[in-house]
């Protein structure tokens, strides 16, 4: 409904007075003339949104711009005049962007599954509800739908707050198709839930991804010191586990316990408040420069000393800011490996570019992983 009663007001099983309900007849007729002109509106828009679908067709150019996209939602929040918040114009605009997308083009996600992933709900928060969502048993499952076509996007996490670096997604960039483009980026705040049968004097053990659980590790050890902790592909996995084993629960999203008919045992369990995870969005194209940017890279480097100082001083001599910074192993000999590095700026920039071409003088393979518009961190859903 659109009305809401006043902050310390009970209902009235009371009929209204004839003066209030003429009062909110002709509130609600309002309302229902003004929805008659944001419809013809939102149509207008649409047909014009047809047209860019058909140009951007004849031009080969991608439906999912996400730099666009965020301009958008900048012009909704300067036009505002309130009383609507931000963040709440922000997920209006977002479902009317999904449902104008599908009209250029039906887009098909990729995201670790099962659903009510946290993965599940960075994409959805991205692509809105009228995308496709293809849930994938394992990270390298996401690049590999991508890379097949069988996905337009994937999104894969990156790194979070409290455990640091998603290596499953770092191993999964050193054998991707260099056509695999990092694109965008989602930073969602990440409030874990104990979810079970109940009570929680009952648990035994607990299910979790091992990034969840590794961000809950001071909690469990404060409330469930004697429980096993069992570690499994996804937190939606858990939930699933967690649902036929009242001596069993899970550590995830609260979305999951009503979708796998479980109690909320436990709220807020992650030793941290500020706890977030950021998420790549992979597709084909590098995101657009905006002013406002990141570059990933992937180096391997000859195994000499003073290596990895070139790289950073290359850096520093550019004027650069190196924001991240990681290695995983190359996977072809023993004691060799790839390095990642994030940058402030566009492959674009002047000093970006400049930098590039400088470091393919120190490395053995320079390879640009993508590039976007820096993200900001999501509300928090209630």
């Amino acid at each position: 409904m659109d009305e809401t009663a006043r902050p310390g007001m009970l209902p009235s099983s009371e009929p209204p007075s004839a003066e209030t309900a003429a009062l909110l007849a002709a509130c609600r007729q309002e309302i229902d003339d003004l929805d008659r002109q944001l419809v013809a509106l939102l149509n207008a828009r649409a047909r014009v949104v047809e047209r860019v679908g058909r140009i951007k067709q004849q031009g080969s150019v991608a439906a999912f711009i996400p730099e666009r996209e965020e301009g958008v939602y900048e012009n909704v929040r300067a036009a505002s005049e309130g009383p609507l918040p931000a963040d709440g114009l922000k997920a209006i605009y977002r479902e009317i962007l999904s449902a104008m997308r599908s009209l250029e083009d039906h887009l098909t996600v990729a995201y670790l599954g099962p659903p009510q992933t946290f993965t599940h709900e960075a994409a959805t928060r991205r692509f809105g509800s009228a995308a496709r969502y293809l849930p994938q048993p394992a990270v390298k499952d996401v690049f590999a739908a991508v890379e097949r076509g069988v996905a337009d996007y994937g999104v894969a996490a990156i790194e979070n707050s409290i455990q640091g670096v998603v290596t499953a997604t770092l191993d999964a960039f050193v054998n991707a198709d260099p056509t695999l483009k990092v694109c965008a980026e989602i930073i969602l705040p990440i409030s874990h839930f104990l979810l079970g049968l109940g009570p929680l004097s009952s648990v035994r053990r607990v299910y979790s991804h091992p990034m969840a659980l590794g961000q809950c590790r001071s909690w469990l050890a404060a409330h469930l010191p004697g429980a096993e902790q069992i570690e499994v592909s996804s937190t939606s996995r858990a939930a699933e586990l967690a649902q036929d084993d009242p001596t069993a629960a899970s550590i995830g999203a609260r979305i999951a316990a009503d979708h796998y008919h479980l109690q909320v045992l436990a709220e807020h369990v992650q030793d941290r408040s500020d706890n977030a995870t950021r998420f790549y969005v992979l597709g084909h194209q590098v995101g657009q420069r905006s002013g406002n940017d990141r570059t990933a890279v992937m180096l391997s480097i000859h195994d000499r000393v003073g290596a990895l100082h070139d790289i950073t001083g290359c850096l520093v001599r550019h004027g650069l800011n190196m924001t991240h910074f990681d290695h995983r192993p190359s996977q072809r000999r023993v004691w060799d490996y790839i390095f990642f590095i994030e940058i402030i700026g566009h492959p674009d920039d002047p000093a970006v570019e400049a930098a590039l071409e400088e470091l393919r003088e120190y490395c053995l393979s320079v390879r640009v992983l993508g590039a976007w518009r820096q993200g900001e961190l999501a509300a928090v859903k209630a």
